[in-house]
């Protein structure tokens, strides 16, 4: 078995993953992500992004191939050791903001920290500090129903950052916010993630989202392409892509 390269903080060889119904979501893609990089995974909808994400991160198990981080094979662990990874060393942001409806925003944003063993007073200071650079500290002490769904995103987004985790994983972070935030909450997020050390992964079919990364690998119906010409973000959703593919 071949060991990862040494600067990859994740490493994968030949993922294969197939969904329940039968369709194909990897076909064999391999790839690394340096210490500190932040990589874009790019594609049109449907091209495998999500599936390549949650196979990293361990909320998936690709069917055959594998996955290391920090040179543990991720492949080879149980469901146990696999949750207690995401836990410990990864955060996760959602497309679709997911809150605790009975905590309030600052506990929210807060509940990582305390699930790992922080002090509630120590994961509130954590949390209030990263919801100011966010633009959501006025906010701390409401309920997720009385935000807005591009307030609660601010939040979800504050959680996976306040507890710095190792590899950031952002599956179309920016999805429901409005076009004027976007940019101001990718940059907070692109910054932050330098100065803390965190790697980042992070899906899009935005090309002006994918433009903030250190670099881009492209996806094109579960396998790894050399370009994929996504569409700019002034134009209608569910316009197709335009796709150039050189496997």
């Amino acid at each position: 078995m071949e060991a990862p390269p040494d600067d990859d903080v994740l490493w994968a060889r030949s993922l294969h993953f197939t969904h329940p119904d039968g369709s194909p979501g990897l076909a064999g893609v391999s790839m690394g992500v340096r210490e500190g990089e932040i990589l874009a995974v790019s594609g049109p909808r449907g091209s495998g992004k999500t599936t390549l994400l949650r196979c990293l991160s361990g909320l998936a198990s690709a069917h055959r191939g594998e996955v290391w981080f920090n040179s543990v094979p991720v492949h080879n662990m149980g469901p146990s050791a696999r949750e207690r990874l995401r836990r410990d060393r990864f955060g996760w942001i959602d497309p679709v903001p997911l809150l605790v409806p009975e905590l309030n925003v600052w506990e929210n944003a807060a509940l990582p920290l305390m699930l790992r063993g922080t002090s509630r007073r120590r994961a509130k200071v954590a949390a209030l500090e990263w919801l100011e650079r966010l633009d959501i500290g006025d906010r701390s002490g409401l309920r997720p129903h009385e935000l807005t769904q591009a307030e609660r995103q601010r939040v979800c987004i504050t959680r996976a950052l306040a507890p710095a985790p190792s590899v950031l994983f952002a599956d179309e972070p920016t999805a429901p916010l409005h076009r004027a935030d976007r940019g101001h909450v990718l940059r907070t997020l692109t910054s932050a993630a330098r100065s803390h050390g965190i790697t980042v992964v992070l899906a899009t079919h935005d090309t002006q989202t994918a433009a903030l990364a250190d670099r881009t690998v492209a996806l094109l119906d579960g396998r790894r392409v050399n370009t994929v010409h996504l569409p700019s973000v002034t134009e209608p959703e569910g316009r197709e892509a335009a796709c150039s593919l050189s496997v």
